[in-house]
């Protein structure tokens, strides 16, 4: 077989390991490091205009960026991320990983040891507790996306996979059938809901469940039926299917299986901690009860408190000692025409990264002159508020919600004391730090935030505005995402309404609500 060519003059495509929905996947060498490497060939089938083509090009490098940004030997390094000119190829070239597919493992005849089981959820917690710390949501997480290595070390594959192809969200055909697998997909995925690190951990315990009995959670006949049953119908406790499996074992697997992503583990270092006393302890003899697959790696062998998860940081997100101003020292301050100019190049810069999608570096050359204005203006002057806004916007761009929300947080209180908290500023930053909340799993309090910020836009532009019907949008699926079928209804079956009479049912955004509505209708959820 002739071989294709190299990937950016560089990638020597060497042999084809697989194919699949995602796209196929090369073992291939990298020429100018001479190191192997994987090569991942995105399908380009998502592609249908030149405007697609673009807007798949800036979500590809943004992903590509967010992932690399995990630090953890479970997560196969992204080396590079290329698009070529006629968007025809698209490739992610990562680590190579040698190992066997956690699917190898699933036997409903002979079920692994406990201890097996909890090992390989044990080590998946480390690895989604550094990536939902980004914040990364894998979307995917199933057994064909995790590699047990030779030495029984865990590899979590294709984080950021699923985002970039938006695969998360299902499709409805015009038969009612559906594209897509749903075997470990939550109730708030299949709705079209938010996603959030409490999604992962859902798809964890479908996982686990199937590690210990073989079996998939739900085996519907269909597709469809799968995601009814995962929607409204209560999983099979464990036991009745595997006597032995401890009884604490069994309200996790159903705890991180719950419907509400708020009912589930309160994050994966929680999980974690609650593995560890049925993994091995380190010295101890391999596990004697269940089986013990042939010829596959033990995924107990590695596993010791030095493998534990990223420690978790305090109840409330600290904020990162770069992201304050230092306080202010006056020897220290630049004159009016030095500041200016400062600031000018500083801002000039990250508009330029910006554009070109680098969005931690924009962010830092903004940090960099913030110090020096709040120096000589004040932290709280309106030009480094300004600036301090431009850099956490900056932070949502890339993903960075963790290192936004104290910063949103500390700036509407500013915004509060300087102008009012019904102020255009304040409001912004409190909608912001709603965004950031919603996107790292805290629902309660960005609901409030959100119908904070829309009570005060109904009242100043109406119900109908561009701000009040994303805002609508937001608390819809937001509520959606928490299992608050009935009240996710009552916003988005009005919002629809509106949408329809405003943008036409053909519109983009009143379609995503259509199909959020049929979903919903067909699983089950909702009002009739």
């Amino acid at each position: 077989m002739v071989r294709p060519e190299p990937v950016a003059g560089r990638y020597e495509l060497v042999e084809q390991i697989s194919s699949g929905g995602m796209g196929q996947v090369w073992r291939g060498y990298d020429a100018v490091l001479d190191r192997e490497v994987a090569v991942k060939l995105i399908r380009p089938d998502v592609i249908s205009s030149a405007e697609q083509a673009e807007e798949f090009a800036r979500r590809f490098r943004r992903e590509a960026r967010v992932t690399a940004r995990i630090r953890h030997h479970g997560v196969p390094q992204v080396y590079d991320a290329v698009l070529d000119n006629s968007y025809d190829r698209v490739y992610l070239v990562m680590e190579y990983v040698r190992g066997t597919s956690l699917r190898t493992y699933v036997d409903p005849l002979r079920p692994v040891p406990v201890e097996w089981a909890a090992a390989v959820a044990a080590q998946i917690c480390t690895v989604l507790s550094h990536a939902h710390a980004v914040p990364v949501v894998h979307r995917d997480l199933k057994p064909e996306n995790v590699l047990v290595s030779d030495g029984g070390a865990v590899k979590v594959l294709d984080f950021g996979i699923a985002a970039i192809l938006r695969t998360d969200v299902t499709r409805l055909t015009g038969t009612g059938g559906v594209v897509g697998t749903h075997h470990y997909m939550p109730p708030e995925q299949i709705q079209g809901a938010r996603i959030t690190p409490q999604s992962d951990l859902y798809a964890l315990g479908c996982v686990l469940h199937e590690l210990l009995v073989g079996r998939t959670v739900f085996t519907g006949d269909n597709e469809f039926e799968l995601m009814r049953q995962h929607v409204s119908e209560a999983p099979p406790p464990l036991r009745s299917l595997r006597p032995d499996v401890p009884e604490a074992l069994e309200r996790l697997v159903g705890e991180l299986t719950a419907k509400v992503p708020e009912q589930r583990p309160r994050d994966a270092h929680d999980v974690h901690e609650r593995l560890l006393p049925f993994l091995p302890r380190p010295g101890a003899t391999l596990p004697t009860t269940g089986h013990r697959p042939v010829n596959v790696p033990d995924p107990t062998l590695p596993y010791s408190r030095p493998n534990a998860p990223r420690p978790r940081p305090g109840t409330t997100v600290a904020s990162d000692p770069q992201d304050r101003p230092a306080p202010p020292r006056p020897s220290d301050a630049p004159s009016a025409t030095e500041l200016r100019a400062t600031i000018k190049v500083a801002v000039e810069r990250s508009n330029d990264l910006l554009a070109e999608g680098r969005y931690t570096q924009a962010a830092e050359a903004l940090r960099q002159v913030i110090e020096p204005a709040a120096t000589a203006l004040g932290v709280e002057n309106p030009r480094v508020l300004t600036l301090r806004q431009r850099r956490a916007a900056i932070l949502v761009l890339g993903g960075d919600f963790r290192r936004a929300l104290p910063e949103f947080d500390a700036l509407f209180s500013a915004f509060a004391r300087t102008g009012g908290s019904t102020g255009d500023d304040a409001l912004a930053c409190l909608r912001q730090a709603a965004h950031c909340r919603a996107e790292l799993g805290q629902a309660t309090v960005a609901l409030r935030q959100f119908r904070q910020v829309l009570d005060h836009v109904r009242a100043a532009e109406g119900d109908v505005s561009s701000d009040a019907l994303e805002l609508r949008r937001d608390i819809g699926m937001l509520l959606l995402a928490e299992g608050n079928t009935d009240q996710a209804m009552a916003e988005l079956v009005p919002l629809h309404e509106d949408l329809a009479l405003i943008y036409g049912p053909e519109h983009e955004e009143t379609r995503e609500i259509a199909d959020v509505l049929i979903r919903l209708r067909h699983t089950g959820g909702g009002m009739s």
